[in-house]
């Protein structure tokens, strides 16, 4: 594992004995994983092994069938969910606003901006098409106008599924420079992967096949 911040050290994530049961199937069961502030946990497995089932319950956003999520030393006063950002297959945007306005609208709707979303766009090289309507975007262009939500709202968890999809070689390493900024500054970074992210040393949990 990579060597933490001082001042991030405390910060942990730790699921305890989970269960994952969906449509009347056991995805995965006894699941315990530990990741702390500057560490990266990469989630593997085939498909239907229960990487994104796994992502989404540590989001809040699909029910533990067993077990516990918890966040050591954060705001007490949030959810795990809601010190969390998930970036999904899907890319969440809506086609008629521009590529400013669709990123302004979740600065607004997940609150505490931190970064202007001029400086997110430019992060992820898409300043250029500010005005541009999101429905006219290429699949890259839209990953990585998701990823600048990311970069506009600073929370300590993110929750990565398959988050190369679509992106070329330069989005890549955009991607991979964000990622270990976020680890630089203490977060934590949970990541569904079938392929490298370029995070390693990193920690490394590997789910079972499916029955």
């Amino acid at each position: 594992m990579s060597k933490l911040p001082a001042s991030a050290s405390a910060i942990r994530l730790v699921g305890e004995d989970l269960g994952c049961v969906r449509g009347g199937r056991n995805v995965f069961a006894g699941l315990s994983f530990s990741v702390a502030g500057g560490q990266a946990l990469i989630v593997s497995g085939p498909n239907g092994a229960g990487k994104t089932s796994l992502l989404r319950i540590v989001a809040g956003l699909l029910s533990a069938a067993s077990g516990r999520i918890g966040l050591e030393n954060a705001d007490a006063e949030r959810s795990v969910g809601e010190q969390s950002h998930y970036l999904a297959h899907q890319d969440a945007l809506k086609p008629s606003l521009s590529v400013s306005e669709n990123l302004q609208f979740w600065a607004s709707y997940l609150g505490d901006q931190a970064v202007p979303v001029s400086a997110a766009l430019a992060a992820v090289d898409l300043d250029r098409l500010a005005d541009f309507p999101a429905g006219y975007l290429s699949a890259g262009q839209r990953r990585r106008l998701s990823l600048a939500r990311l970069v506009t709202i600073k929370r300590p968890i993110w929750l990565l599924d398959e988050p190369t999809a679509a992106l070329d070689v330069a989005g890549e390493a955009r991607l991979s420079e964000l990622m270990q900024a976020h680890l630089g500054g203490g977060g934590i970074i949970l990541a569904a992967t079938h392929g490298p992210l370029g995070l390693e040393p990193a920690g490394e949990l590997t789910l079972g096949r499916s029955p």
